[in-house]
C-alpha cells in the first residue's frame, strides 16, 4: 500500500516493497535542498526521478551508487555521464532517505515528481559496472541468477541505453535490443547486438560501443524471473 513516509526534511508518498528491493516514491519540491524517504530500509544503488509537473523539458535523471552521487545519467537521452551537483548535492542516499538538490529540473517549488528506487537483492537484481574489450569474445559479467531482463549504457562517451530480455528472442545469442531512449525498434536478431544470457551472469558477444568498445565503461541493471531462493528449477 501507498504510505505517507516522514523519514526526509519534507513528506513523500511511498509505495515500497524490501524484498523485491523496490520502491516508488512521490513528492512536490520546495526549490531548495530536501530529503525523501524511501522505504527500502536500506541505502538505494539506483534511482531514477523526472518531473510529473513544473520543470518542463527536463530529463529523467539516474544514480547509481557505483558512479557516485556527484554524477548522473539522462534515461532518455544518449548522453555520457554528467556531474551537476545540484542534482542530488553531492550525497549519497541512506538507508532511509534520498538528497535531492536545488536544481530546477528536479526540484521546482510546487513541481511533483517521482522517484523510482532499487537496492540489488541477492539471486534477484543487481546494478554494477565493467569494461568492455571491442572482441566478438567479449566481457562476461558475473551476477549469481539467470538474468530475465538486463538494461546496458556506456558512461564515458555518448551512446544509447540497451536492454536484451529472454522473453522476445529466447535464444542465445541475443541480438533483440531496445532503446528506452529511441523510438527505434528492435531490428530482429542483430548480430552486432548479440549478448548471451547465462546461467549466472551475461557475456557480451559483440563489438558495438552499446555494449562493448574497446577500453569502454558501462552501468548494468540486470532482474532475475524471480527470486533464485524461491525459483523453481529449469
Amino acid at each position: 500500500s501507498t504510505v505517507t513516509n516522514n523519514d526526509g526534511s519534507i513528506s513523500s508518498q511511498v509505495r515500497a516493497s524490501s524484498t523485491a528491493g523496490f520502491s516508488i516514491i512521490t513528492w512536490t519540491g520546495t526549490g531548495s535542498n530536501l530529503t525523501i524517504g524511501h522505504g527500502l530500509g536500506v541505502k538505494p544503488t539506483a534511482h531514477i526521478t523526472t518531473a510529473r509537473s513544473g520543470s518542463s523539458g527536463c530529463d529523467w535523471f539516474v544514480y547509481f551508487s557505483v558512479l557516485g552521487a556527484e554524477k548522473n545519467l539522462r534515461w532518455n537521452n544518449t548522453s555520457s555521464l554528467g556531474d551537476t551537483a545540484n542534482l542530488y548535492n553531492d550525497t549519497e542516499p541512506t538507508s532511509s532517505v534520498i538528497t535531492i538538490g536545488n536544481s530546477s529540473c528536479i526540484n521546482e517549488n510546487g513541481g511533483t515528481y517521482v522517484t523510482y528506487a532499487f537496492s540489488d537483492v541477492e539471486g534477484y537484481c543487481k546494478t554494477g559496472t565493467y569494461n568492455g574489450n571491442g572482441a566478438s569474445n567479449g566481457s562476461f559479467v558475473f551476477l549469481g541468477f539467470r538474468p530475465a531482463w538486463i538494461m546496458v549504457k556506456r558512461t564515458n562517451g555518448t551512446e544509447n541505453w540497451a536492454i536484451w530480455d529472454y522473453k522476445r528472442e529466447g535464444i542465445n545469442p541475443n541480438g533483440h535490443m531496445l532503446r528506452p531512449d529511441s523510438s527505434t525498434d528492435e531490428g530482429g536478431d542483430v548480430s552486432g547486438h548479440h549478448i548471451d544470457l547465462l546461467s549466472n551472469g551475461f557475456k557480451l558477444r559483440n563489438t558495438d560501443t552499446k555494449g562493448n568498445g574497446n577500453n569502454d565503461t558501462y552501468i548494468y541493471f540486470a532482474f532475475a524471473e524471480q527470486a533464485y531462493k524461491h525459483a523453481r528449477a529449469r
